[in-house]
């Protein structure tokens, strides 16, 4: 009985030290962006706190692509050190797509505090000019129409096992791939069947970890999409609810054969074990 006391004080006192730890790490620090990507037009929106608020000081906004800064602004900090502003993403300094490095500075130590987000331009990637020819198996190939900035594109692969793409790409530096997908090779559906319903989103991994995308367009015929990526990035994984070729009569065969070995050891397995 003791033992259990102990136990639950610990977890009592363990449990609100992780949740204020969780609740401190998603806090904006210096300089925060309410989100990672944006688009012509926008507008971006900055925020942050600065450690010691100084009277009649204003914090000093930069905002780079590349080396080239594209936007400078002074903004008044709040009595209790926070602050927040906001700039259209639009005009003759934002015409590249890619990273965009915000970076604050404030008083006089010097210190610089950055943070970045994507951006793309409208015209970008509406008419995807290249083509990369997908083997479809017994289907043949179809085509798959797509634009790529900050790298190329070295193939496109059909996954039935994942009802999806793999996308494999050489990323000389951070930019972004739109591709055209059409309907009847690939498609993320809500209805039980994978190709009825409404539209449902595609899950995008980069490299094994789940990302975000922006879909242009929706059209009856196709979907185009836009992911991001960063130099380095290999592998773009486009998960669906459908994808050509599905799973023939011998796949389908060789999948109900497996099963059914499995529900016949297990049964013999249990057989091992009843004593009645």
């Amino acid at each position: 009985m003791k033992l259990d006391w102990v136990l639950i004080l610990v977890l009592v006192g363990i449990v609100p030290f992780f949740y204020d730890y969780a609740l401190a790490d998603t806090e904006c620090s210096q300089v925060c962006i309410a989100k990672q990507f944006y688009t012509q037009g926008e507008a971006v929106i900055i925020s942050g706190k600065v450690d010691a608020y100084l009277p009649d000081t204003p914090l000093l906004i930069q905002v780079f692509r590349d080396t080239n800064r594209v936007h400078i602004a002074q903004v008044i900090v709040a009595q209790d050190g926070t602050y927040s502003y906001s700039m259209i993403a639009d005009g003759p300094y934002f015409k590249t797509d890619g990273k965009y490095v915000v970076q604050a500075s404030y008083g006089v130590t010097g210190n610089v505090f950055e943070a970045s987000f994507d951006f793309q331009t409208t015209t970008s990637g509406l008419n995807p000019s290249e083509i990369f020819e997908v083997d479809a198996g017994n289907y043949g190939t179809f085509d798959i129409p797509y634009t790529i900035k900050g790298g190329k594109v070295e193939k496109i692969l059909v996954d039935p096992n994942i009802l999806g793409l793999i996308v494999t790409i050489q990323a000389d530096h951070d930019g972004s791939i739109t591709l055209d997908l059409g309907r009847q090779w690939i498609d993320a559906k809500k209805g039980s069947d994978g190709r009825s319903g409404d539209d449902e989103k595609y899950l995008i991994y980069l490299d094994g970890s789940e990302v975000t995308y922006q879909e242009s367009t929706i059209k009856s015929e196709s979907r185009l999409i836009t992911i991001q990526f960063q130099e380095g990035n290999s592998k773009i994984d486009i998960i669906g609810t459908y994808v050509v070729p599905e799973f023939g009569s011998v796949e389908i065969l060789v999948l109900v054969i497996a099963a059914s070995s499995v529900l016949v050891l297990s049964k013999k397995h249990l057989r091992k074990f009843n004593y009645t």
